[in-house]
């Protein structure tokens, strides 16, 4: 970086730094002779390249003294400062320049992106003749690693934005410290509502720059969890690891025929696919998680993942092939529960029974969305139904497959005609006037064919608008569902 003169603004060219030291001690702030040379010194290389480079608008010398270096120092004052500590969007370097001349001891980190700003950033650590403090010139996201015990920022980037840019790098019981006004009410209690499962406030610090009018917080939250990059380490070591690379891999190609029904009735195995999803099902149905699937090692599996579970990480392209959802987030590989058959001659189970012919796999979800909802005691698959595992119809079912009391009966077509089947159909009884039998069997009809003849003497409607023609068959299902369920409980 080309140095360049120092220019002196009216009002500036009679200070020194024994007026710094006045201003600084009036503050409560007494450093010694030599950090008070120090800081002289960047305060003069942030006046030289301040024209240039917009490093900051407070000009006036007094200001300068109170709000950025007495500011940037103060925490170190009210709170413990961790060690290596990151300065999140230092700009021209505070407040971690300061506080690295006030306490050398602290191992900084500046964090800036700006590239003319880390050039004067890295010209003042050599000027200064700085040691135990560096730049990291690149924007702090997630995927960033640098272990680091704290964090600190004074930047006005919303809490809440702030602790998920820095789950990368920031270790298990690192602490936050974010330098604010005092009116951040509002956002600290949705930051620590919203992080709440990864971190934890543990203070709020309100104070007064000494002998100003100009108030300040400290809010500092705790981090819960383990960082990326351990988190990553500890799961290479409990899981099994297995890397997929190509298509040709076998693991892949037997991956790849679970996207469809008749994979996963051959395989008995299913995918996962949703954040939320993900985690219920493996909460609830551990010992059926088979393996955990990312996009190469960039989703390392959650702890409570049972050790048996592999780790699959496939190349990203390969990833998006499995991804049909498009979720963009981790799979979990399951072991599909046994579905029993349903024999007609031996009659239906008690309550109600859901039977289910639909060809459309988010229909069959849904409709055993609704069933689990409305407490339905069974749902039976007739034989045109798509699989309750395909990866469409799980999505759809919102977890409730894995719940649901499963059977596998004929086709449509061979339904009893004598059967308690109750039948949905725009000729039935209106469904408001129709009394549910105690054991029953909900009948939707298929995807366009309807409901075969023999099926269409016992019918109920639900009555809608004349100009429309008919409602989605998994929409019908769950309407009637809630009017049984209603009836029931009236």
């Amino acid at each position: 970086m080309k140095k360049k003169p120092l220019q002196i603004s009216a009002g500036q060219k009679d200070y020194t730094p024994p007026d710094m030291d006045r201003l600084l001690r009036g503050c409560g702030i007494e450093l010694s002779r030599l950090q008070l040379e120090l800081l002289w010194q960047y305060h003069n290389l942030l006046r030289r390249y301040n024209p240039e480079l917009n490093l900051t608008r407070i000009h006036r010398f007094e200001n300068m003294v109170i709000k950025l270096y007495a500011d940037s120092i103060l925490p170190a004052q009210l709170t413990d400062l961790p060690s290596p500590l990151l300065d999140l969007g230092t700009g021209a370097g505070m407040p971690g320049i300061p506080l690295k001349i006030a306490r050398p001891e602290i191992e900084m980190i500046l964090a800036e992106s700006r590239q003319n700003r880390v050039a004067f950033l890295n010209e003042a650590i050599q000027e200064l003749g700085l040691t135990g403090i560096r730049v990291y010139p690149h924007a702090v996201t997630p995927s960033c690693q640098v272990p680091v015990a704290g964090v600190i920022s004074r930047a006005v980037e919303h809490m809440g934005k702030t602790l998920p840019r820095i789950r990368g790098c920031l270790c298990s019981g690192g602490r936050v410290i974010f330098m604010k006004g005092p009116g951040c009410d509002a956002e600290a209690a949705e930051t620590a509502q919203a992080a709440k499962d990864r971190f934890r406030q543990t203070e709020d610090i309100a104070y007064r720059i000494p002998h100003t009018p100009h108030d300040r917080r400290l809010v500092i939250f705790e981090r819960k969890d383990a960082p990326l990059h351990q988190h990553r380490e500890n799961a290479m070591e409990k899981h099994a690891v297995r890397t997929v690379e190509s298509r040709q891999n076998q693991t892949f190609k037997e991956l790849k025929k679970l996207l469809t029904g008749r994979g996963v009735k051959k395989q008995g195995r299913a995918m996962i696919s949703g954040t939320r999803q993900v985690r219920e099902i493996m909460a609830a149905f551990g010992p059926q998680c088979l393996a955990w699937i990312s996009k190469s090692d960039k989703w390392p599996p959650p702890e409570d993942l049972p050790a048996q579970a592999h780790w699959y990480q496939l190349e990203p392209g390969l990833f998006a092939d499995l991804d049909v959802i498009g979720t963009d987030a981790p799979l979990l590989l399951v072991k599909t529960p046994d579905i029993g058959g349903w024999d007609p001659e031996g009659g239906l189970p008690e309550g109600c029974s859901v039977l289910v012919p639909f060809q459309d796999p988010e229909n069959v979800g849904t409709v055993i969305r609704s069933a689990a909802a409305f407490g339905a005691d069974s749902v039976i698959l007739l034989a045109e139904s798509a699989h309750p595992f395909h990866p469409k119809a799980v999505r759809a079912s919102g977890g409730a497959v894995m719940h649901a009391r499963l059977m596998q009966g004929p086709s449509i077509h061979e339904l009893p005609g004598n059967m308690p089947i109750v039948a949905l159909s725009a000729e039935g009884t209106p469904i408001t006037e129709f009394e549910f039998p105690k054991t029953f069997a909900l009948l939707p009809g298929m995807e366009g064919p309807g409901l075969p003849g023999h099926l269409r003497q016992k019918t109920v409607s639900i009555p809608i608008r004349p100009e429309i023609e008919s409602l989605n068959a998994a929409a019908a299902a769950a309407i009637a569902l809630y009017a049984w369920s209603h009836n029931k409980r009236a």
